[in-house]
């Protein structure tokens, strides 16, 4: 590091890169000093959006190797993740990669067994878990306020997803599918506040609404765009993940629902609000949360990106362990793909299948 100053590179400068600039630059203690991306416009927004001097790099290689950077953000399509953290491994440098970790389940368990032997920090980018209503329910359940959690429902209805650069995020070779490119957020979401472990999938889904009449040179989308996933847990308890991406315009865009025996906690967003509810009582709290207005302008992710960067740049600081781990990435992935293959398969999918 420079000084007290740490120093990233950023590989990968679409959209979701271009966030991670714009939350980094408003990190105290933190400057960009490199870039990648094989594309050139998507290299111009990244520079555009880093501003100041930042040494640019078509390929991420020559980055790692002559970039003057500490730490670095991987942003790339899905299925690059494996091969971009392989040659991360190979140098000392900590790094957060975008969810989801792998799009294949045996790249996911050799990145855990890499992790183990990587001195800088290996930190998976999970963004929902930083947002302040999430973050504050799980408080709650922790603290007691549902009793012994039962349910867990998340409803996510929403707009379709996004063009990407070569459309590469209509494939599910390219993403892991839906469940697991878009709903790993979730799968992680749920692992984490009933602190269980997810044992059997049982998912329904198709592509009804979306992508029906878009054709690539590598064919026709194959993307899911609604699903019900259910997912059993081994101490009981249940999550429910309710998925519509032709929503748009819905009164919340995401909805959070911790169901105990004593009690209820339910988080709304983009409302930014936690509401409590217990069984012998009529009367709810409600709990409203102020964004920094610099958060909200620099991500979609509800001001969670940034709050994600603090907490990363502490642990590189403090040499402590990632609030999100492989083994938290990886496991996300595993719902998800079995989520996947029971859509496929149609039948319940049981985790041991997937080697978790």
């Amino acid at each position: 590091m420079a000084g007290d100053t740490i120093q990233f590179g950023i590989i990968g400068t679409g959209m979701m890169g271009c966030e991670h600039i714009r939350n980094l630059k408003i990190v105290p203690g933190v400057r960009i000093t490199a870039i990648a991306d094989p594309d050139e416009r998507s290299r111009g927004l990244g520079k555009l959006a880093a501003g100041g001097n930042v040494e640019e790099y078509k390929d991420y290689r020559e980055l790692l190797v002559r970039a003057p950077v500490d730490a670095v953000v991987i942003a790339t399509p899905n299925f690059t993740h494996y091969e971009v953290l392989q040659a991360v491994f190979g140098t000392r440098k900590h790094v957060l990669v975008e969810k989801p970790l792998c799009t294949e389940i045996e790249h996911c368990l050799r990145v855990m067994e890499a992790a183990t032997k990587h001195p800088g920090l290996v930190w998976v980018g999970m963004e929902y878990r930083f947002m302040r209503p999430v973050a504050r329910l799980l408080e709650e359940v922790r603290a007691g306020a549902v009793g012994r959690i039962r349910m867990l429902a998340i409803r996510e209805h929403r707009f379709p997803f996004l063009q990407k650069v070569g459309n590469w995020n209509r494939f599910s070779r390219n993403t892991g599918g839906t469940l697991v490119e878009k709903s790993c957020h979730f799968f992680d979401l749920m692992n984490l506040i009933t602190e269980q472990r997810p044992t059997l999938v049982y998912g329904s889904g198709a592509m009804d609404v979306n992508h029906l009449d878009e054709r690539y040179a590598e064919g026709a989308p194959d993307i899911l765009d609604n699903a019900y996933v259910v997912v059993d847990f081994d101490r009981g308890a249940r999550g429910l993940l309710d998925l519509c991406m032709f929503a748009e315009n819905s009164t919340h865009e995401m909805e959070i629902a911790a169901t105990g025996d004593r009690g209820k906690a339910e988080a709304f967003l983009p409302r930014h609000e936690l509401v409590l509810t217990r069984r012998e009582r009529n009367e709810p709290t409600t709990i409203r949360f102020q964004l920094d207005p610099r958060a909200r302008e620099s991500g979609a992710h509800h001001g969670s990106t940034l709050l994600e960067h603090l907490a990363f740049r502490d642990a590189i600081r403090s040499g402590g362990r990632p609030l999100v781990s492989v083994e938290d990435g990886a496991l996300a992935v595993a719902v998800g793909s079995a989520a996947e293959r029971s859509v496929k398969e149609r039948r319940p999918v049981a985790l041991r299948e997937l080697g978790f």
